[in-house]
């Protein structure tokens, strides 16, 4: 059996190496009723966790404009077929396990409190899929095209904007050409949003940094955060690939259509990715923990603090 972390770790270096980031969006429909992840094309039922940035790399990479999968036997049964020739994608079948611990004996072991050991593990099985566009005998929607339509002026993106608003985490706009978290202030700075090149820009922006804020001591207590690691650092690479991806899902579920910055963290994740196989699965759990974190607060009344900065 091939190691599925392995294969899945040079699917995300193969496309960092071909200029392609894999956590990015590759479009935008325009449609607010349908899901902002790769969705299975019969069930309606979105992908998750490694298998976004996955199926999203594939779609860059192949020029597909549909972001809707299905199993050869799907399609079959759809009374639909897989064009000859075409190839699969591969997606990631995660299921968490458990069993009791028991000794050379088959005995159930127990804890200094009489409750039973129990190990967690994750059961992992390689899953292929077929984008819509590569099927034949299914209705194809046609993709609304972005191509045409001009630029609009600079005006708060709604559901972003409410986003960074309902998290009460402190941002400073300064001019500048700053844009970073500071963890011991527990301060986002950004360049004013004149200075951004479009919307789009500024919130990617705005929700990479968001995620860094939402890995505080107070907060996710996420470790490339509370460890003060230094620039270039394997762990400081570490926490920007959440960042990137955690700010890639939040564009997606807000409708942001905005490149992430990615170029000076490039090498250090390819470096990453390359020494460590299980990197890309840790990274992607925990920007999904820290988008559904940021997500869950807008649930939440937002809480103004007064408090002068700390030095």
């Amino acid at each position: 059996m091939s190691d599925i972390y392995l294969v899945v770790t040079n699917k995300i270096v193969n496309a960092l190496e071909q200029g392609v980031v894999p956590w990015i969006k590759p479009w935008s429909t325009g449609d607010a009723s349908s899901s902002p992840f790769p969705t299975n094309a019969i069930t309606g039922r979105p992908y998750a966790g490694i298998n976004v940035p996955l199926l999203w790399a594939e779609a860059r990479l192949r020029g597909f404009r549909q972001d809707r999968w299905l199993t050869f036997h799907q399609a079959r049964q759809a009374g639909a077929h897989i064009r000859k020739g075409e190839q699969s994608a591969l997606a990631v079948l995660y299921k968490p396990m458990s069993k009791e611990v028991q000794d050379e004996q088959g005995q159930v072991l127990r804890d200094e409190q009489g409750n039973i050991k129990v190990v967690q593990f994750a059961l992992l099985r390689a899953h292929h899929l077929f984008n819509l566009e590569q099927t034949e005998g299914l209705a194809v929607e046609a993709e609304r095209s972005d191509t045409d339509v001009s630029p609009p002026a600079f005006v708060d993106h709604g559901p972003a904007e409410l986003l960074l608003q309902a998290s009460g985490a402190r941002i400073d706009h300064r001019f500048g050409d700053e844009a970073c978290y500071h963890p011991l202030r527990d301060l986002i700075q950004l360049p004013t949003k004149a200075q951004f090149e479009d919307v789009g820009s500024y919130y990617a922006t705005a929700l990479h940094e968001l995620t860094h804020w939402s890995g505080h001591h107070s907060r996710l207590q996420r470790e490339g955060i509370t460890g003060g690691h230094r620039f270039g650092s394997t762990e400081y690479a570490f926490e920007e690939l959440v960042a990137e991806m955690g700010a890639a899902f939040l564009c997606a579920v807000t409708g942001v259509s905005g490149e992430l910055r990615h170029e000076e963290y490039l090498a250090s994740w390819l470096h990453l990715l390359r020494q460590d196989k299980r990197a890309i699965f840790r990274a992607s759990g925990q920007a999904r923990e820290a988008s559904e974190f940021l997500l869950a607060l807008q649930a939440q009344p937002v809480v103004t603090e007064s408090d002068p900065l700390s030095a």
